[in-house]
């Protein structure tokens, strides 16, 4: 039997190809991509012999994107994107993978998918199936399932086949499309509106400068924004305390004021100076007890990325990076998991027992295997399952391979020591706390030995500082050695760093373990944030301009509701509680009207970016100018929309997006001040939908018992003869140049 077994890259096929075939009898052979080998063996499935044929794609195979006449940016409204038609296609540099597949696939009688085991990997899996069935419909489908590439699991997940998960590759093909819409329809709205209305300073020239807007990218730049904001509305205030301190034989102890600080500098001074007059202490109380500090959890993706950020200074975009490296290798099992919790099928003492030989951590693994030392413990439960991987574990014994960079020793070490520490006992120390009065004030002071390290030992990153107290017992009396009323003042919380912004966008729902790491990347890319040495993040102007806009108009588009929901329901279709179309009809229903109530009230975004920005002389100097909304299809050129747009001298008019090429157009009476378009279709032209235009006329210009306001138009039928008798000349006369053209 012929099995074709595709893996998600070039190097994963090669991986999966030797271990199976134990390069024993194992051919490799071009396929039309020049990166995508082929590799041929013999192998037995289950005890069926098999020639296997493996090779690969380079991640998604397909695209999805709009039908032709939607790609073009002028082509159409951007509110048409919310129901445009949309297609999945190979690109054309992946065609030549794509004939690969085919050429192979037709030739086989199994195809087995070595796709990573997330959604974004089943939905890679269905896409190779697309292709692969499309000339060989009798292929049967298998899946396996694996985390790390060694020997163990590679086998096992040969040997134990399953069906592939339609749901986990819904689940995808819902956030592509929900992404898509809404990105597209936003980031045109936004490029179009601003970026000629504005002189805009940012890494990339401002002709080709796209202010984007993404689901999640934009709630990540809340995050910035926000602790930014709040930040600069931070007002210091000064407050008092009063400290005090003793100094004995066996040292130093300092004393913390029970009530913390005052911010009433009278009544500070009131109870300082009672405490003055009355200088003794008297000991009311001694508590000594035990303290355990609990090693970390098992290692999942947003930690990993969080504890390389804080230890190594590593972005996240970098850790993901070097970690599927790492792995690809075989010395770590699969970087991208939301799991924190070992099966209890995991062999634990198996990891342990490869980490013995280390020159830095060999002997704490000796230590942990060895039942009189009793440091071994069971990992905790950290409450997280993704049902695909186990958590980030080493799967390979590393003394430090030649051609790795400095991270990736780094994060290697990370990996293995976590590991080991997960497995460890707490850190034991005894802690005391000793209470004063003075004059009825209370003070305390703790302290804090260590008496057993055990994790500690071999976790470097994290320490359990503390100091140890002078002897006290309950009743002693002393006088302070030092008792003083000092001022402070507050201050305002720090900018977030890359760990913080994990955190925010973890707690709230914001992206996936895959994808968080992008979404910062893209903030800095779109120069919509930076970030600094200490790797904490400020919003740029045009980040807070865009925020600011938003907000002004009342919508929390940046704020994470929208898109945490959206993400439950994504994960609802994973897991078959909720259908594709189900979710895709709500979410992109709400956010229609968003795009439609954010595009009538797009003068706030103006306003934004006026606070921060020059007007640019290509605007024509009125915000209207740089975006047009969509009428209907053009009627001459068939190919784009027509729009309503203003001109600079403020006359308003309706012309086709296809300009030059096409110069239909229709311009408004003179008397028109203000006109926007309804959602309100007509009912007598065909093709529709065809928009009404609502209009405000100068009031001087039309009779004085005519209401101003509330008039709609018809760009197609032109106006109505009620609106023609009770113009004056001057729009009668535009009105009938309308209908003569």
């Amino acid at each position: 039997m012929r099995v074709l077994n595709v893996a998600e890259k070039p190097s994963v096929a090669k991986s999966v190809a030797s271990i199976l075939s134990g390069n024993q009898n194992l051919r490799m052979r071009e396929g039309r991509s020049r990166y995508n080998k082929i590799y041929e063996f013999n192998y037995s499935i289950n005890g069926l012999p098999c020639h296997m044929l493996v090779t690969s794609v380079t991640g998604h195979l397909m695209e999805l994107e709009f039908e032709d006449r939607f790609r073009k940016w002028h082509a159409c409204d951007p509110a048409l994107l919310f129901t445009a038609p949309v297609r999945k296609v190979v690109p054309q540099d992946k065609l030549d993978i794509k004939r690969t597949l085919e050429e192979v696939a037709r030739g086989c009688q199994w195809l087995v998918l070595w796709l990573d085991c997330d959604r974004e990997g089943e939905n890679i899996a269905f896409e190779v199936i697309e292709v692969c069935t499309a000339v060989n419909r009798q292929l049967t489908l298998r899946r396996a399932r694996f985390s790390a590439l060694i020997e163990r699991d590679i086998h096992d997940a040969v040997q134990n086949l399953v069906n592939p998960n339609k749901c986990f590759a819904d689940a995808v093909d819902a956030r592509q499309e929900i992404d898509l819409r809404i990105g597209a329809s936003f980031t045109r709205f936004q490029t179009m509106l601003l970026r000629d209305a504005f002189v805009i300073e940012s890494a990339t020239n401002d002709r080709n400068l796209v202010l984007s807007y993404g689901p999640c990218q934009f709630p990540t730049l809340g995050f910035v924004v926000e602790r930014y904001w709040e930040i600069q509305s931070h007002e210091p205030e000064e407050f008092w305390t009063i400290n005090c301190s003793h100094r004995s034989d066996e040292g130093v102890a300092t004393f913390n004021w029970m009530r913390g600080h005052f911010f009433d500098y009278a009544c500070a001074v009131i109870i300082y100076e009672m405490c003055v007059e009355e200088p003794t202490a008297n000991v009311t109380k001694v508590r000594q007890q035990e303290k355990l500090k609990y090693a970390p959890a098992p290692l999942n993706t947003i930690q990993l990325e969080k504890r390389a950020s804080i230890y190594f200074r590593m972005s996240s975009e970098h850790t993901m990076k070097v970690a599927e490296e790492l792995y690809q290798a075989g010395f770590i099992s699969y970087p991208r998991t939301e799991t924190d919790s070992f099966s209890e099928r995991t062999n634990l003492h198996a990891i342990v027992q490869e980490q013995q030989g280390h020159p830095g951590w060999g002997s704490y693994a000796q230590r942990l295997l060895d039942p009189a030392s009793g440091l071994w413990r069971n990992p905790r439960n950290g409450g997280h399952d993704d049902k695909a991987h186990p958590p980030i574990h080493p799967t390979k014994f590393s003394s430090g391979e030649s051609g790795w960079s400095q991270d990736h020793h780094r994060l290697y070490e990370l990996v293995v020591r976590h590991f080991l520490a997960c497995v460890s006992q707490p850190a034991v120390g005894a802690e005391t706390t000793v209470e004063i009065d003075i004059a009825g004030e209370l003070f305390f002071a703790s302290g804090r030995v260590i008496v057993a390290k055990n994790y500690l030992d071999v976790y470097r990153f994290e320490s359990w500082g503390g100091s140890l107290l002078p002897t006290y017992e309950v009743g002693q009396q002393f006088v302070p050695t030092t008792l003083t009323l000092d001022s402070g003042v507050t201050r305002p919380p720090p900018l977030l760093s890359e760990a913080d912004l994990l955190s925010c966008m973890d707690k709230e729902g914001i992206g996936t373990d895959a994808t968080m790491h992008d979404h910062i990347k893209k903030l800095l890319d779109r120069f919509y944030a930076t970030k600094d040495s200490s790797m904490r993040f400020s919003p740029t102007n045009l980040g807070e301009a865009l925020v600011m806009g938003y907000d002004d108009m009342g919508y929390k588009l940046w704020k994470p509701y929208l898109r945490a929901v959206m993400e439950r329901d994504m994960k609802a279709v994973s897991e078959g509680a909720k259908s594709k179309a189900e979710v895709l009809e709500t979410c992109l229903q709400q956010m229609k009207a968003c795009f439609l109530d954010a595009r009538l009230n797009k003068v706030k975004l103006f306003e934004a970016m006026a606070v921060f920005f020059e007007r640019s002389n290509r605007s024509g100097g009125d915000e209207q100018h740089a975006s047009g909304e969509f009428i209907r299809r053009c009627g001459l050129c068939q190919e784009a929309d027509m729009v309503l747009r203003q001109n600079r001298d403020g006359n308003f008019m309706v012309g086709c997006l296809g300009f030059p090429q096409c110069r239909n157009v229709v311009w408004l009476p003179g008397s028109v001040s203000e006109a926007a378009v309804t959602t309100n279709v007509c009912n007598s032209c065909t093709p529709g939908p065809v928009y009404l235009i609502q209009f405000t006329f100068r009031r001087l210009e039309i009779p004085p018992d005519y209401n101003a306001n509330h008039l709609e138009y018809c760009a197609s039928v032109g106006l109505s003869w009620k609106f023609m008798h009770a113009c004056n000349q001057v729009a009668l006369a535009a009105v009938m140049r309308l209908l003569d053209s």
